[in-house]
């Protein structure tokens, strides 16, 4: 049967037919914020690049446990290591768009397309930036025998002998090797890296006297400095360290101004999610990041949090990018 045009029928006809057509298409535009109210609809799993009790591990689990008992819905977290966290980022950025399946990660994101230009995900397009979570301090620690106890006394010895300094750090590219190149470049010292197979075995060593310098997690570092078995030097941010405020910070104590390699910890989802969405699970995760519950278990792990918008993380990502590809190119670093 053939439609009639609607110009055609009669008028109390038309105006039925436009009221119908009116209500579909106003139907049709609430949809998507009807759907969005109804988030989620079933399980959400959070993918962890990395291992069990690693901080993004540990992040992933204390923010899924709390969404999953204010939404009423099983969360699910799921190590996905491997090609320092690369397998586990290329999942969700080819998971589907609609918010149950996200990615709780570290700046290793960014440290790894700066280090592979040619890698096979993109973190600026691929993905997309919910929620900065959390900031993991460094800190510049030397073994007792080096015989330095301040920053400026091992930029001074290290000028003095060029090369003959040794720092230890888990592996080529990883936040500890680039934050002391970070720390070379910006003071103009030569020191010599021995890359080890995990932070276990580097730490070992650097306790032992073996190499004389490491940056460490604070909170890896500080048991070992309160037992007088290393000193630290200096908090690897901007600011001093929250958990040692008597500490300087490598800024305030060498004079490079902008030094920052503090690790920081962010939410993302797959690229296309819809910004009403992101915006929830922004809010969502912020409400949670104030609570003094998580703030008191943050601090145990060395972490402090870090609250903002989906905007602010997304330019962190991009600025880190950037300024970790100019690091990684003057050092000629390359992963392994």
């Amino acid at each position: 049967m053939m439609h009639k045009n609607p110009a055609s029928l009669p008028r109390r006809t038309a105006l039925q037919l436009a009221a119908a057509l009116g209500a579909a298409s106003l139907l049709g535009g609430l949809a998507p914020a009807f759907a969005q109210d109804r988030f989620p609809t079933g399980a959400v799993k959070i993918v962890v690049p990395f291992g069990p009790a690693t901080g993004p591990d540990i992040l992933g689990r204390t923010i899924g446990q709390k969404l999953s008992e204010k939404w009423g819905q099983p969360l699910v977290v799921e190590n996905k290591s491997g090609a320092s966290s690369m397998i586990g980022t290329k999942f969700v950025a080819a998971s589907a768009p609609d918010g149950h399946t996200l990615l709780v990660t570290a700046n290793t994101l960014i440290l790894n397309k700066a280090l592979k230009p040619n890698a096979d995900y993109d973190p600026i397009n691929d993905i997309v930036a919910v929620a900065p979570l959390a900031i993991g301090r460094l800190t510049l620690v030397a073994h007792p025998s080096l015989g330095v106890k301040s920053v400026q006394e091992l930029i001074a010895m290290a000028k003095a002998k060029p090369g003959a300094i040794d720092y230890a750090s888990p592996a080529n590219g990883t936040p500890h090797h680039l934050a002391m190149e970070l720390f070379k470049q910006g003071t103009g010292v030569d020191l010599t890296h021995i890359p080890y197979t995990s932070t276990p075995a580097a730490v070992k060593d650097v306790l032992g006297g073996q190499v004389k310098l490491m940056f460490l997690p604070i909170h890896v570092a500080l048991p070992h400095v309160q037992a007088g078995k290393l000193v630290m030097l200096a908090s690897g941010g901007k600011q001093r360290a929250e958990t040692t405020p008597d500490v300087p910070s490598v800024a305030e104590a060498s004079g490079v101004k902008d030094f920052d390699a503090d690790i920081w910890y962010g939410m993302y989802a797959p690229a296309g999610t819809p910004p009403a969405l992101v915006n929830r699970l922004n809010a969502e995760v912020n409400a949670l990041l104030g609570s003094p519950e998580l703030k008191a278990m943050f601090e145990r792990q060395g972490l402090s949090p870090l609250t903002g918008t989906p905007q602010d993380l997304a330019k962190l990502t991009r600025d880190d990018l950037a300024r970790w590809n100019k690091v990684v190119k003057a050092a000629g670093i390359k992963a392994d």
